[in-house]
């Protein structure tokens, strides 16, 4: 057996180990490992390269940028910001029919802002804003559903964990990737307050109303979420006018955060090294996942699978967008089985170089950004698509008294709303691209 059957027969040894419930990370990394040995037929070869692959993946200075974000998102919990974004979008929008609903998707992009990852924004975001969802008398499903949706714009908004794998994995530019990113994100939020107004016009019953707030009520809500404003500029902002890092940016984001849940009183020695357990946490599971793709990848590399697979569709003479819109669709099929770090981290290596040899009309580094965004997006609809959309499942689970076929009813208007936003950045890669042609 040639060394690129041993590569091709990987794909379904993996998908195997993965739907019997191998964690993803530990799944890539058998598979590379023991696959490593077919090629090599020495056990020491893929014991060498475990020495040494994990401490290449583990001592990089880019994955501590990882910690930082994670960290900061936790320090936000604490200091109240969550709570503070939920009500001041409330008192603009609460009034509106489905406008909690709607408050619900503005906090989730405000919350993204400083948070960084998907479920992380859910879960958080599904704690304040399901109560009062339930209060004023809005469906169980359309709530549950309404979250999920909005917890994805966590990853999407910068600054995103996995745009930062990303980057790193394509040996791109993360500020970049973070700049591409904003019109995208704000155009899913757009979406989804009008995906809520479609549906409540379609089901007048699934959304209750709410009394107005007096104007000078709905002005001091706004002034409690300068912490998040200042946090996000001075993150962002720092990163694009050159005064620090992407890495040193998250690091003085976490220390932002940190110190104002310290004033606000929600961080104390308890509370810290709760923090630091559940980023720790979340961290090493990452880092996993990272070290398993790694491994994986670099038994890929030796089978030469990407350079064949590259070679052989460019060879077709396909039209490079149906190229496109095949893996968009694969992505959004297996980003319902996988959550998007994995996917990304078990892709981007086969199907990056395959993008990157077709001709868009556009600088290389250009289709990089762009398609790393649309990959971003497609994963994360899988996110809230049934029948597994891990958000989805998250969200149910804190409310145990609506059933998951009523969440799933409600989430397709959700979907369709970012079918036809991935729709418009393909056709229009401008859209994307367009802070990063200014800028330029």
């Amino acid at each position: 057996m040639s060394n690129l059957e041993i590569g091709f027969l990987s794909f379904p040894a993996l998908m195997i180990l993965i739907f019997i419930r191998v964690p993803i990370g530990l799944a890539m990394f058998l598979v590379g490992l023991f696959g490593l040995y077919f090629v090599t037929g020495n056990f020491n070869i893929p014991l060498a390269r475990l020495k040494s692959e994990t401490f290449t993946t583990f001592s990089s200075y880019s994955l501590s940028i990882v910690p930082m974000f994670l960290l900061m998102g936790h320090f936000a919990t604490l200091g109240g910001m969550s709570s503070a974004l939920f009500k001041a979008a409330e008192g603009f929008l609460g009034h509106r029919k489905g406008g909690v609903a709607m408050a619900t998707v503005g906090a989730c992009a405000g919350f993204g802002a400083i948070c960084g990852s998907s479920l992380a924004t859910a879960a958080t975001m599904g704690r304040v804003a399901l109560p009062e969802l339930r209060h004023y008398g809005y469906a169980g499903g359309f709530s549950t559903a309404t979250v999920a949706a909005g917890g994805t714009l966590g990853i999407l908004i910068p600054p995103s964990v996995v745009l930062v794998i990303y980057a790193i994995l394509t040996e791109q530019n993360i500020a970049k990737l973070f700049l591409a990113a904003f019109i995208p994100g704000l155009l899913a939020a757009l979406g989804y307050v009008i995906a809520i107004s479609i549906y409540v016009r379609l089901h007048p019953d699934a959304a209750g109303t709410r009394p107005p707030i007096p104007v000078k009520e709905r002005f001091r809500a706004l002034l409690k979420v300068w912490p998040v404003l200042f946090v996000f500029l001075l993150v962002v902002g720092g990163i694009y006018l050159g005064w620090f890092t992407p890495t040193e940016g998250a690091a003085v984001g976490a220390a932002g955060t940190g110190l104002i849940a310290w004033l606000n009183g929600g961080l104390n020695r308890t509370t810290l090294f709760e923090s630091y357990r559940v980023t720790a946490k979340s961290t090493a599971m990452i880092f996993f996942i990272v070290l398993g793709a790694a491994f994986y990848n670099g038994f890929l590399a030796l089978t030469q699978v990407p350079q064949e697979l590259s070679s052989f569709v460019v060879s077709q003479g396909l039209n490079p967008w149906m190229i496109l819109v095949i893996m968009l669709v694969f992505y959004l099929v297996f980003g319902c089985l996988m959550d998007s770090l994995s996917m990304i981290l078990l892709t981007i290596p086969i199907f990056f170089p395959v993008v990157i040899g077709l001709d868009f009309g556009m600088p290389e580094e250009h289709v990089a950004i762009w398609f790393g965004i649309l990959v971003l997006i497609v994963v994360e609809v899988g996110l809230i698509t049934p029948p597994v959309g891990m958000n989805l499942l998250i969200i149910n689970t804190m409310d145990s008294d609506t059933r998951v076929v009523d969440t799933y009813k409600a989430v397709v208007y959700f979907v369709g709303s970012d079918i036809v936003r991935v729709i418009l950045l393909v056709l229009f890669p401008g859209i994307t691209l367009f802070f990063l042609r200014f800028f330029n």
